[in-house]
């Protein structure tokens, strides 16, 4: 059968940049282990497949899957399923909101105007669980990641629907040069049940973001994500609760991507009540079917 498609890059609004996700856009008659073999034929960090909801809440259902394995939820599959679902008309916003259904739950999305045109769409972070990393490590990370981290903040593993094992290292130049050891990674990852690694640290006064991020997850099958919402999410949960809201800012952008050369920006807000939204704009880059 002959399925609509997108594919879609988050967190851009220029065609083949950010971050792609492929979106099947009805998944009725789809079972689990064909949604993965999808997955991992599109080879992208992740693929969704849009179903019906089940709560009375929620404007449609989303399962999020990896070349590898299900997700609980996803921060650029997220906009960019919402974005396709926008534009082909399955869905429309109400008062500038929406209501995803996924493994995590019911997830709040807003839609709004773009500075210099187009539409941007923010979803709100699950509320995050911490736990501190080890000494031990500590010390392992930072050897398998080849550059000190920042211990005056130590590491946590932040779970905000996937758990990433959230780093802190000197500034963004020491981000942008990091050559991880991927075999070590992966290792660690699956011992430690982290889904993989986010690190951020400071650009310049001055300069066009506050922060670079990159994040790691080859237990997963994908090396680098190369423009991660809930990576960012989880990074925006350490700045709260580390006390860094005053050196980022409550509202701040986030440089990703350049890395792996797809560059992208994200728009991080930190609420005074503590909630955390993240948003960007998102571009359709490939529009058809595909046969199951």
């Amino acid at each position: 059968m002959k399925v609509p498609f997108k594919q879609v890059d988050v967190f851009t609004g220029v065609p083949f940049g950010g971050n792609p996700v492929a979106v099947v856009l009805d998944a009725q008659g789809l079972d689990a282990a064909q949604m993965q073999r999808i997955a991992n034929w599109t080879n992208l960090s992740e693929t969704t497949f849009v179903l019906p909801p089940t709560h009375t809440d929620a404007d449609y259902r989303v399962r999020i899957f990896t070349p590898r394995a299900e997700l609980p939820f996803a921060g650029h599959p997220t906009l960019g399923t919402a974005h396709a679902l926008l534009e082909a008309g399955r869905i429309a916003a109400r008062n500038g909101r929406l209501t995803q259904e996924c493994a995590a739950g019911l997830i709040a999305l807003t839609v709004s105007a773009a500075d210099g045109g187009g539409v941007q769409i923010a979803f709100d972070l699950p509320s995050p669980g911490y736990a501190p990393l080890g000494a031990g490590q500590i010390d392992e990370l930072e050897d398998i990641l080849g550059a000190p981290l920042l211990r005056a903040h130590p590491p946590q593993f932040i779970n905000v629907g996937p758990t990433w094992t959230t780093v802190q290292l000197a500034d963004a130049a020491t981000v942008l040069s990091l050559a991880p050891d991927m075999a070590r990674l992966a290792a660690f990852d699956l011992r430690t049940k982290s889904t993989g690694v986010v690190v951020f640290g400071a650009h310049a006064q001055g300069a066009d973001a506050a922060m670079e991020v990159r994040a790691f997850a080859p237990s997963q099958g994908v090396n680098e994500d190369p423009v991660c919402g809930s990576g960012n999410g989880a990074v925006a949960a350490f700045v709260r609760e580390a006390g860094l809201v005053a050196a980022f800012g409550a509202r701040y952008v986030s440089s990703q991507g350049a890395a792996v050369g797809r560059s992208g920006r994200l728009s991080i807000g930190i609420e005074a009540g503590g909630a955390i939204r993240v948003g960007g704009q998102s571009v359709t880059c490939i529009d058809g079917s595909i046969v199951c």
